[in-house]
């Protein structure tokens, strides 16, 4: 008796999430036909909240650049700045060559 229980509140909870994903598949499909509207001369929808700060420039629009820019270094140069951060740090020693 208690596995028809079982069964019988899967099956209904199976029944149930069916249903939100459908119903929220139905929901995504109609706001992607949905024409958006833009807000004066900002570049951002108004159904969108409005981005982070970093994100904007001095007038207000969207920065279309990369936001880390990284130049390259050698394995050499790493190992340099490495050793260096490891030496300033409290536990680091001045003595002791490098491993080989």
């Amino acid at each position: 008796m208690l596995h028809l229980l079982y069964i019988l509140a899967f099956t209904v909870l199976a029944f149930l999430a069916v249903g939100n994903l459908i119903r929220s598949l139905v929901t995504v499909g109609m706001e992607s036909q949905r024409p958006q509207q833009f807000r004066g001369n900002n570049r951002y929808p108004r159904s969108q909240a409005v981005p982070h700060p970093e994100l904007l420039d001095e007038y207000g629009n969207i920065v279309n650049e990369p936001l880390l820019v990284m130049r390259s270094l050698t394995v050499q140069d790493a190992r340099e700045q490495l050793d260096a951060l490891y030496k300033s740090s409290p536990g680091g020693s001045d003595e002791g060559g490098e491993l080989a």
